[in-house]
């Protein structure tokens, strides 16, 4: 009885983290409609989309810590989804910009290679994807322990994309030092685990 009580209390918070995690789109879909994006509104919605998308990597990273400090595999459940979360904000990251270059290959690929910040989050953007695709417990259990070593691409993943934002911010860097320390953190501890 109890474990049932403590696998619905489980998935119910996964379902309202769930939701909580879809509304910053929601509330980028609000400011759409009430045309309050300001005054360049697809830098406004390329930012957003992509601070969104580095920030639930970091909570991603920050899964597997937390099940080692709380000793409990459900934090591992929820790596899954903001994986996912990750990955359905870079994507609408990189369609917002493709959309800005009025979908233009010959002008994303100039930019891709012409400049050193585009590089670096394309280059992240395209390592996302395998993570996504072999997200599944299936893939999991067909992969065995590749799926473990192709997963610690998250790792360069962080980094790319923390580079990609530095690159980016004028000013502001408060933020950006934050998700460094952060980021620091995390690998601190991938790297304590791993040699200890």
């Amino acid at each position: 009885m109890l474990f049932r009580s403590s696998t619905w209390f489980f998935f119910t918070r996964k379902n309202l983290l769930f939701g909580l995690a879809l509304l910053p789109a929601v509330f980028l879909l609000v400011d759409i409609a009430n045309d309050a994006l300001g005054a360049n509104p697809v830098e406004t919605l390329t930012r957003a989309t992509g601070d969104w998308a580095l920030r639930f990597l970091l909570i991603t990273l920050a899964m597997t810590p937390l099940r080692h400090l709380t000793g409990s595999h459900q934090w591992l459940q929820l790596r899954r989804m903001f994986g996912l979360y990750t990955f359905f904000y870079a994507c609408l990251h990189f369609s917002i910009y493709v959309a800005d270059q009025l979908f233009s290959v010959e002008t994303v690929w100039q930019d891709v290679v012409e400049r050193p910040y585009i590089t670096v989050g394309f280059t992240a953007f395209l390592m996302l994807w395998p993570l996504a695709l072999t997200s599944t417990r299936a893939m999991m259990r067909r992969l065995g322990k590749r799926w473990s070593q192709l997963h610690q691409l998250v790792y360069v993943i962080a980094v790319l994309g923390l580079l990609h934002y530095f690159w980016l911010i004028k000013s502001g860097y408060l933020q950006a030092v934050i998700y460094l320390l952060l980021l620091a953190i995390l690998l601190g501890f991938r790297i304590r685990r791993r040699f200890s």
